[in-house]
């Protein structure tokens, strides 16, 4: 039998054995330090890490300011909406859901896929839904999608105020109008708050408030909601009727300069714009369009010549034989009238007189007199997009110019301008600034020609209305009315005018003995076989006056005098 083997002790070296515990005790010390450093002195790395799983900072939208009429109804409100948005980081979703909520949605698969994957916090899945569709997408269930509360502008009008007002885009910033003019005052300043969520999205607890949002002031204009439901029918009315392309008008308050009303034909509506509505329905023509005036000007013309003492009322001006040649061009008068006096060159629109008149002036001195009556610069009412028309350099002037000016030719303006223009002959000779917000003061005028010759002419603008004269469709029962009519050939692409196509106008004041009111009328292209300013255009004009008189409560300043029917006494028409 073979005895077993001894067994040999193992000795370890010593150092080996410090070494393994120095190692453990220098591992447990960077634990120490690393855990003392995380929590105590770089504690924000970990807060950070650990919020991001529950902790969200939201937007709160603050509520744009209302706009309203001068009597404090409203024309524009925000209407609080739901839109879906979703943390894609907390979404989970199965293909079932994702089909359901792009058809929810109205959105392709492959759209609503790459805004979930999306790298960002927060993405917008779909702005602004109706209650009930919202409603549908919370019944999903799914983490991570979730409903964001804002504002959509409504207005209650629509197509009455479109022009006027413009409209806001999805994020309520003002696009076009009053909106844009004055976007920073209604707008507001989002806040934003911390608040907890859970994993499907939803608010749990509000944390703190960071920034509380202000909401934006209110708008108080000068508008008044029911002139401009008037100004805005009739003249939809006068457009159909006259099978025109386009119509404008603007209402004007002449004391204190406040604009009362502005609409334009064709129109939209601002609460369901869609990318079909044509460019020129939005397009607000009282303010961005310019056309030449044509007779309308006329006025102004025996304004200058009064003022520069050529011609008093009475002169007479020989307008035989019905035209006037000066060079290689002609002016040619509607109907031959012989010998006129001054008022009656304004009262038959005779465009011989006024450019026998105008070719009395220097030319330097018509061009300072258009331009302080506000042609060739913008009207300064702040709206977006205000024309300000051309008035060519004095230097450059023809003969022939400078006569084709005095009715209304070679110069362009936009019927805000020259609605502004004359309240001159309203205000005794000085010019008025407009105002689109109500004012407590009427706004500055300055002078630009006297009272004598200012009331000189608005009654010489008393007998265009009157028999004899080329608007007697402008009479307003009870009541003066002075104005003027226009009618002028439009320019064709090439520079020549058309035989066919013209602009018709009309501008008046009344009551005449002490103007309120003074309303503007343009009809862009009439076509249904008439198309001179006084039965195109005077009959609106007529209408709204007569309406805004009695809203306004103004007494009548005639009211036994007697009414001349239109169908009674021949047209007296005109060529400009």
């Amino acid at each position: 039998m073979i005895a077993p083997a001894a067994t040999l002790p193992v000795r370890l070296p010593v150092w080996r054995a410090r070494l393994l515990l120095v190692l453990l005790v220098a591992s447990f010390l960077v634990l120490v330090g690393r855990a003392f450093y995380l929590q105590g002195v770089n504690k924000d790395f970990l807060r950070q890490k650990g919020e991001a799983r529950y902790s969200r900072v939201i937007t709160l939208n603050a509520n744009r300011g209302n706009i309203l009429d001068r009597n404090g109804e409203p024309l524009a409100i925000s209407t609080p909406v739901e839109s879906v948005a979703a943390s894609p980081r907390d979404v989970e979703i199965t293909a079932e859901q994702t089909a359901k909520l792009a058809r929810l949605l109205n959105l392709p698969v492959p759209d609503l896929k790459r805004k979930l994957e999306d790298s960002r916090e927060f993405v917008y899945l779909k702005r602004q839904l109706p209650p009930d569709q919202a409603e549908q997408v919370l019944k999903l269930d799914i983490p991570g999608v979730f409903l964001q509360r804002e504002y959509r502008r409504y207005y209650p009008y629509g197509e009455q105020t479109a022009h006027l007002l413009g409209f806001t885009d999805v994020d309520d910033r003002g696009q076009e109008g009053v909106e844009l003019a004055f976007n920073n005052r209604l707008a507001g300043i989002n806040g934003s708050r911390r608040v907890l969520k859970d994993r499907l999205g939803n608010i749990i607890e509000g944390v703190e408030s960071i920034r509380a949002p202000q909401d934006g002031q209110p708008v108080v204009l000068s508008i008044d909601r029911n002139i401009q439901y008037l100004a805005y029918r009739e003249l939809q009315n006068a457009v159909i009727l006259n099978r025109a392309k386009a119509g404008a008008v603007v209402v004007l308050d002449a004391r204190s300069g406040e604009v009362l009303a502005l609409a334009n034909q064709p129109s939209y509506n601002p609460n369901r714009r869609s990318k079909d509505v044509p460019p020129a329905y939005m397009r607000n023509r009282v303010v961005t369009d310019i056309f030449e005036p044509g007779s309308t000007l006329k006025p102004f013309t025996v304004a200058m010549a009064l003022e520069a003492d050529r011609v008093r009322p009475d002169t007479v001006i020989q307008t035989a034989p019905g035209y006037l040649t000066i060079g290689p061009a002609t002016i040619r008068d509607a109907h031959a009238a012989g010998a006129l006096t001054v008022a009656q060159v304004i009262q038959k629109s005779s465009n011989v007189g006024a450019a026998k008149m105008a070719l009395m002036l220097p030319a330097e001195y018509m061009a300072d007199r258009f331009h302080k009556l506000g042609f060739g610069s913008p009207p300064g009412v702040g709206f977006p997009g205000e024309a300000a028309g051309r008035v060519r350099p004095p230097q450059t002037w023809r003969p022939i110019e400078q006569a084709t000016m005095s009715y209304g030719h070679g110069i362009s303006v936009s019927l805000l301008q020259l609605a502004r223009a004359y309240t001159v002959f309203a205000n005794d000779g000085e010019l008025r600034d407009l105002s689109l917000l109500k004012l407590d003061r009427p706004a500055a005028s300055r002078r630009v020609f006297s009272a004598a010759t200012a009331r000189a002419v608005r009654a010489m603008l008393e007998l265009v209305v009157q028999p004899g004269g080329t608007a007697l469709r402008a009479q307003v029962p009870g009541y003066r009315v002075a104005g003027k009519t226009g009618t002028a050939h439009k320019l064709n692409a090439n520079g020549t005018y058309a035989e066919d196509r013209y602009v018709a106008s009309f501008v008046g004041m009344a009551p005449a003995s002490d103007p309120r009111l003074i309303v503007a009328v343009m009809i862009d292209e009439p076509s249904a076989g008439q198309y001179y300013g006084g039965q195109v255009a005077a009959p609106v004009f007529a209408q709204i006056m007569a309406g805004a008189l009695r809203m306004l409560s103004v007494p009548p300043d005639a009211p036994g005098s007697t009414f001349f029917s239109p169908d009674s006494a021949p047209v007296v028409g005109e060529s400009t």
